[in-house]
């Protein structure tokens, strides 16, 4: 069964669509160096997605590295879990690799990230010791080291995850294609009144506290979207 795959391209500011097998390489990734079913990772979703300039850090880092760099954790949907309530994961925008790595090795991988400027955020060793943590997170965040502020208009990884949250939690009509269409901006609303939010359809740090730690780690409904 192929796997479908969303590609924000940061370069035109659109999505797109790739309907790929596990061990087809990821879209933008060159030499084969990472695969659809290494970036899943341990999630079961048949539905993932990411960021286009994301593959090409991947790219810059694996060229300068060498010699392979296994990933074994990048992808998981909010549901899913398995990581705090706004984590860069669920956005597709992180990497957790070189787990066989010595920690001299992960050191020396750490360093090299750094030194590109390609990420935005390289984990320090004392928090990740046994593992490397990258990610190319958008910025500026609506809450500290959390997701973007959205509104109608907006496209991009973040608002998949908003979709998937809102269609987990039955606010249906948000679709699940990374485009902050009415549809999206109806079901936000819907969301805030029934919460007791200010229901302005614009998703910023209230908003996104609220609804990413109560969806997080429940598991897909029978409103997910797969």
């Amino acid at each position: 069964m192929s796997t479908k795959v969303l590609v924000y391209n940061d370069d035109k500011e659109n999505m797109e669509l790739y309907y790929l097998q596990e061990k087809d390489t990821m879209p933008y990734v060159t030499n084969g160096t990472l695969t659809v079913g290494e970036f899943r990772g341990s999630s079961d979703s048949p539905t993932i997605w990411t960021n286009r300039s994301v593959m090409e850090c991947w790219n810059t880092l694996r060229e300068r590295w060498g010699k392979p760099i296994g990933v074994k954790f990048a992808f998981k949907r909010i549901w899913e879990g398995g990581h705090g309530s706004q984590s860069q994961h669920y956005a597709g925008t992180a990497m957790d690799m070189a787990q066989t790595f010595t920690n001299e090795e992960r050191d020396q991988l750490r360093i090299l990230a750094e030194e590109l400027g390609c990420w935005e955020y390289v984990e320090p060793a004392e928090l990740t010791p046994v593992w490397v943590h990258v990610d190319k997170r958008l910025t500026p965040p609506a809450c500290e080291a959390g997701y973007i502020k959205l509104a109608l208009g907006s496209v991009n990884t973040n608002v998949l995850v908003l979709q998937d949250a809102l269609n987990t939690l039955g606010f249906i009509g948000a679709g699940l294609d990374g485009i902050f269409g009415p549809g999206t901006k109806n079901a936000v609303k819907e969301y805030q009144e029934s919460r007791d939010l200010d229901p302005d359809g614009v998703v910023g740090c209230e908003t996104w506290q609220n609804i990413t730690k109560e969806v997080k780690g429940t598991g897909m409904t029978d409103t997910t979207i797969l």
